[in-house]
């Protein structure tokens, strides 16, 4: 007798992906290429590059609160996840037309601000899509694909700037395009689950709704928001870069050997995870990241950047996707808007902080603290986990429990 196949990932999971590749192509090639634009072309202090880029992230991850829960509420995810997507897309020819950090700051957080609106919509739609013991290959590829924008966006943006004599705001302009492209993909590629029959808006946010979300879905929450805490903005390592004497057009090449190894990783880790223990793969990946942060701290040139670059990727492709099958798996399937904008509400303000910490330590201290630091943060987190046995809830799982409406803890 044949042995039964594996079910196939829904053609939602696809196109949901392709459409964040296409936005991170559009964001990557601003974003690769920002810390340098504003250090060298506007003048600002690597402090406050610090505390624009937490303040972005925090934005868009604090959003995804409100938005999540709207979704909820709705019953409906993909408008809120075209709303975000086209905010987005509006936003780059901004960076394009900035004569000062004011314009730079409020199209950050404008685009930000719609990452937030379609983040939670858009990985709830994911869930979803994706049957329980596939949710993590799901997350995976997703995010596997997503970073293959951060791949193409870098390159891009190398390829313009060597052809164009470094011209920032010519290649911000090319940067509308993809952007474009992902709003038009969402609108007509994905089709949303319809609503279970019966089923009446109900508010997410009452005390009653957000008591289903149960200990561990909070538990994940927690450990969500320590490991953001460990890990600052990916623009450090670009100043990092350049520090070293990268030159400024092959600069944005360090965010494409870390988005290689990222997008290489997070599909089979995702895979990984829908049957190795969470608690092992979590542990692992933090024992990367603070190999990373030490290669970092000590690198005087090319080899050990280049280590520590990788390094950093691959324990994001352990850990991004594995978070977020965790947050659907512990989560109600009528509250995971809600369930996933808690989360990165919680990983948001985390974000602010190590961002701001990072850049002041980097003003003050030099750059090479500033990964020691994050090294031994990281190291006092993998330990005090391991201590109060934080993840040893997370053994065990209940797919069936998390997937009917009114199921979970």
């Amino acid at each position: 007798m044949a042995a039964p196949q594996r079910p196939h990932l829904p053609a939602g999971v696809w196109v949901l992906g392709f459409v964040s590749l296409l936005m991170d192509v559009s964001s990557e090639m601003i974003h690769s290429l920002l810390p340098m634009f504003l250090v060298g072309t506007l003048g600002v202090s690597v402090l406050a590059v610090g505390i624009i880029e937490g303040i972005a992230e925090a934005t868009a991850l604090v959003t995804k609160v409100f938005s999540g829960t709207l979704s909820d509420y709705l019953g409906r995810r993909k408008g809120l996840a075209v709303l975000g997507y086209s905010m987005g897309a509006l936003t780059k020819p901004v960076f394009a037309l900035a004569t000062g950090v004011g314009m730079v700051v409020a199209a950050r957080f404008v685009d930000r601000f719609g990452k937030g609106i379609r983040g939670a919509p858009r990985d709830a739609l994911v869930a979803d899509f994706a049957p329980p013991g596939l949710r993590g290959a799901a997350f995976g590829l997703r995010q596997s694909l997503d970073t293959v924008g951060a791949i193409a966006g870098p390159l891009l943006a190398t390829a313009l700037m060597l052809l164009w004599a470094g011209d920032f705001r010519a290649v911000f302009w090319v940067a509308a395009i993809p952007g474009a492209m992902a709003v038009l993909l969402l609108v007509v590629g994905v089709h949303e689950p319809p609503r279970a029959a019966g089923a009446r808006p109900v508010n997410p946010i009452r005390r009653e709704a957000l008591a289903r979300l149960g200990g561990a879905y909070w538990q994940v929450v927690a450990i969500g928001a320590v490991f953001t805490l460990a890990r600052f903005s990916e623009a450090f390592l670009v100043l990092r870069a350049q520090q070293l004497g990268v030159p400024s057009a092959w600069v944005p090449l360090v965010m494409v050997a870390m988005s290689v190894v990222y997008a290489a990783s997070a599909y089979p880790f995702g895979k990984l995870s829908d049957t190795m223990d969470h608690r092992k793969l979590l542990a692992l990946g933090m024992v990367v990241l603070i190999a990373s942060d030490l290669a970092l701290a000590v690198a005087g040139g090319w080899a050990a950047l280049a280590l520590g670059v990788v390094l950093w990727g691959l324990h994001m492709g352990m850990t991004q996707g594995l978070l977020a099958a965790m947050v659907a798996d512990t989560a109600p399937a009528d509250l995971r808007g809600t369930a996933f904008g808690f989360f990165n509400l919680l990983s948001g303000i985390a974000m602010l902080a190590s961002s701001a910490v990072a850049g002041l330590l980097w003003d003050r201290l030099g750059s090479a603290f500033t990964f020691y630091a994050g090294a031994g943060f990281a190291a006092l987190t993998l330990g005090a986990l391991a201590a109060l046995g934080a993840l040893g809830a997370l053994r065990g799982r209940n797919h069936s429990a998390q997937d009917r409406p009114g199921g979970g803890a």
